[in-house]
């Protein structure tokens, strides 16, 4: 939250009056629409301090290949959404894209759908890139980019599930990420299909823990973007009726709500699907 500046009046000696101003303090509240200080630059503005810093602190996944994924070999993340990043901070700190890789001017930090929000609200991070779906609740706390990415829900099983349409699900239980609207859209799927299904649904931390449980048989279902689930398909699983497209998924930018960081991150966004770098990013990634 914003403290209001206050003065306080010290009288001395012979009644002379003196004056002593102290500085606006910095937020550290979890209010998610106010302007935080800083100690160097403008207390309202996120892209002077980001300047003075000299790096974009980016929020991202370590576990979604294609998208933010930490190679624990070489210790280096990778991805789409990696590198949006180093675009994004390429078109704040006024260098090249490749000038921003080079000298590593995004300093990289995992989260999970649960901690993301919270990490922007107290200025611990710019920006999120995380797979992060533009919802109109979310948009009342958080600004978001115009999508970089859109994607649809899909449903992973064991092949010898038995399982084979959507009415299969009933009684099942579905893993889910935390905080993540997964569930909500299985669910309005089921209803606007008019299924008759009751599944269980089980949130877990992280999406290898999900995987892991479907492999293990604690759940009978893993539901999660399509995308993301390419990445957890061996050859033992599939996605349940494929062909039921449902639960557009929109990925945005993220920011502080009321930044002036968040037009420079739109405007990046914009200018990359203008200019067909977005499109060269599904190749590279695998993403089609």
């Amino acid at each position: 939250m914003d403290m209001s500046r206050r003065q306080f009046l010290q009288v001395a000696g012979m009644g002379i009056l003196s004056v002593a101003s102290m500085g606006t303090l910095a937020g550290c509240g979890s209010s998610s629409d106010g302007k935080s200080g800083s100690a160097s630059g403008s207390s309202d503005s996120k892209l002077a301090v980001i300047k003075d810093r000299g790096k974009l602190k980016c929020g991202v996944k370590k576990d979604v290949i294609g998208y933010g994924y930490l190679d624990t070999k070489t210790k280096k993340y990778e991805g789409l959404e990696i590198d949006l990043c180093y675009q994004i901070a390429a078109a704040v700190l006024g260098v090249s894209y490749d000038e921003a890789v080079e000298k590593g001017l995004c300093e990289f930090t995992d989260v999970t759908p649960k901690t993301r929000g919270p990490l922007i609200d107290n200025d611990q991070l710019d920006i999120i890139a995380a797979t992060y779906t533009i919802t109109d609740e979310r948009k009342k706390s958080w600004d978001f980019s115009t999508p970089y990415r859109t994607d649809h829900v899909g449903i992973l099983i064991k092949k010898k599930s038995g399982m084979t349409k959507m009415a299969d699900l009933d009684g099942k239980i579905i893993g889910v990420s935390q905080g993540s609207t997964t569930k909500d859209l299985v669910l309005q799927m089921l209803k606007d299909q008019n299924v008759d299904a009751t599944p269980e649904f089980k949130e877990f931390p992280d999406y290898p823990s999900i995987k892991s449980a479907l492999d293990a048989g604690n759940i009978d279902a893993f539901a999660m973007d399509r995308s993301t689930l390419k990445g957890y398909t061996t050859d033992d699983c599939e996605l349940l009726q494929p062909d039921v497209e449902f639960g557009a998924q929109d990925y945005g930018v993220a920011t502080k709500k009321g930044s002036d960081l968040s037009k420079t991150v739109d405007d990046t966004v914009k200018k990359l699907k203008k200019d067909g770098w977005l499109d060269k990013e599904y190749t590279k990634w695998d993403l089609l």
